[in-house]
């Protein structure tokens, strides 16, 4: 039994890899994933004929270099999703109509299905009926400029 296990270490490494894949699922943290790489790494030498040392020597370094220097950008990248905006800063960049006129000082328009207060980024008037780009929005207030045709 010694004999076969000395012979066959790369099967005990495969076990230990599918061992640390399996443990994996269960964390999620991909740490122990990196240790099963490292695990087949030890497996790969074993088959080669490394002596036993070695093979713990490649499952210590491509484990730990793996766990430095692989997993901070796969954790980066699986943390990292869209950009959604919600909320006021959803409505910036939106056309809106102008219902009553707007000026500096207020007026209203329809938004997003809504009706909201709103002003001129500058002095200008915009008449009912006419189409405005939300810029920002100020507090309840739509801050807006005329739509260019």
């Amino acid at each position: 039994m010694i004999e076969w296990m000395t012979e066959n270490a790369w099967v005990t490494w495969v076990g230990v890899a599918v061992l640390l894949a399996v443990a994996e699922l269960l964390s999620l943290d991909l740490v122990l994933l990196m240790f099963a790489i490292g695990a087949l790494a030890g497996a790969v030498a074993s088959a080669l004929g490394a002596p036993f040392w070695v093979a713990m020597l490649a499952f210590g370094v491509v484990g730990v270099g793996l766990l430095f220097f692989a997993r901070p950008p796969m954790v980066a990248r699986l943390h990292a999703g869209p950009t959604l905006t919600t909320g006021h800063d959803a409505l910036v960049g939106r056309t809106g109509v102008v219902l009553e006129p707007v000026g500096p000082f207020g007026g209203r328009i329809t938004l997003a299905s809504e009706v909201w207060s709103a002003r001129t980024e500058g002095d200008a008037e915009v008449a009912p009926g006419a189409e405005v780009v939300v810029t920002r929005i100020d507090g309840a207030t739509a801050v807006i400029t005329p739509k260019e045709s």
